[in-house]
């Protein structure tokens, strides 16, 4: 049995009976029922996927998949490809937006060579070459990589999440992408699951004109009919239509569910990579939290085909995990509400009549 299949068949159900005490323990804390909304619905999830009410948090990790697409040709983003290295020199030497916001909420910032096309030489103990092959192909004339190098960008994932809770320990996984043209495997992605068409999957990106935006559809429109990919097929997705880094993001989100780890999912990329892990694994949608609402315009059916609600709106469109850094720390917030909070008897406060 693969890595993969091993990795899916141990992701298991919710912890029913720590699902019932911290739904027990929500009840009886001085407030009214309800009253701390999402936060309360967190806290009783994470105590599911933990099997406890007060878990560890002090492991945050944030992964930044890094991978460069061959669709890039067809002229579908503002910024040359030669971006995605400058961009993962810039976040191992800290100076990009999620160093300075995990450091703020005290997360580690690993970066991962999926698929950069040009080579990263780099010794710092944050970076992880796990390169597939420089960048995918051109998914608007064929496939984007093999069935092959789909099923190794997903177990590089995973092999990602053993690393961290080996090396480091890990209780909190926050995915991160960088890769130029990223968002429109992602948008192709969302079109496939969610059943909505390419031009309401598809926004500006890194800030294409509106000419630019009209191109990026067409060339969605055109990948999807040159490769007709197969939503009950996700392995298949991702190798037509998808990225290194998209299908390592998948890995990270089924490594952790498989761990009992809680995943933090970013923005339109990693959401991508959820619905690929979500269709291999339905079970691991319990795992994940959705750190923020993108202002591209697929992310909203995304996430509402995964059933997900996202924490945080803040009209970002970055990536690189800066949403989903910002919204572990509310996830942090609603375990310490659930345990720190007094009930109504230890604060001998009278409760609702």
């Amino acid at each position: 049995m693969s890595t993969l299949e091993k990795t899916i068949q141990s992701i298991a159900a919710l912890d029913a009976a720590a699902i019932a005490r911290a739904t027990e323990r929500q009840s009886q804390l001085t407030k009214p029922a309800g009253s701390l909304g999402l936060l309360e619905d967190v806290s009783i999830q994470m105590a599911g996927i933990t099997g406890k009410l007060d878990p560890p948090l002090d492991k945050k990790h944030v992964v930044v998949m890094a991978g460069d697409h061959g669709v890039t040709a067809e002229g579908v983003s503002a910024f040359p490809a030669e971006v995605t290295p400058q961009m993962v020199y810039n976040f191992l030497n800290g100076g990009a937006a999620i160093n300075a916001l995990a450091r703020q909420v005290g997360a580690k910032v690993t970066v991962v060579d999926m698929g950069v096309a040009a080579p990263i030489e780099s010794d710092a103990p944050n970076f992880l070459d796990r390169k597939i092959a420089p960048g995918t192909k051109n998914m608007a004339a064929g496939a984007a990589m093999s069935q092959e190098q789909a099923r190794q960008a997903i177990e590089t994932g995973i092999a990602v999440v053993e690393h961290l809770r080996d090396t480091d320990g890990l209780n909190l996984l926050i995915t991160g992408d960088m890769g130029i043209g990223n968002t429109t495997p992602s948008a192709a992605i969302a079109a496939v699951f969610t059943g909505i068409s390419p031009a309401e999957a598809t926004g500006r990106g890194t800030g294409i004109d509106d000419d630019g935006l009209q191109r990026k559809i067409a060339v969605i429109e055109r990948a999807l009919a040159v490769n007709r990919p197969d939503p009950a097929d996700p392995l298949g997705v991702l190798a037509k239509i998808g990225g290194f880094e998209i299908g390592g993001i998948a890995g990270l989100i089924l490594g952790a569910a498989a761990h009992r780890i809680p995943v933090v999912v970013d923005g339109l990329i990693s959401t991508a990579g959820a619905l690929i892990a979500a269709a291999l694994s339905p079970a691991c949608k319990n795992y994940m939290f959705s750190g923020h609402r993108s202002v591209e315009i697929g992310h909203r059916a995304m996430l509402a085909h995964l059933g997900l609600t996202p924490l945080l709106d803040l009209q970002f469109r970055l990536g690189e995990g800066t949403g989903a850094v910002l919204a572990a720390f509310l996830v942090e917030s609603a375990v310490r509400a659930l345990n720190d909070m007094a009930t109504f008897a230890e604060a001998a406060v009278s409760e609702k009549k």
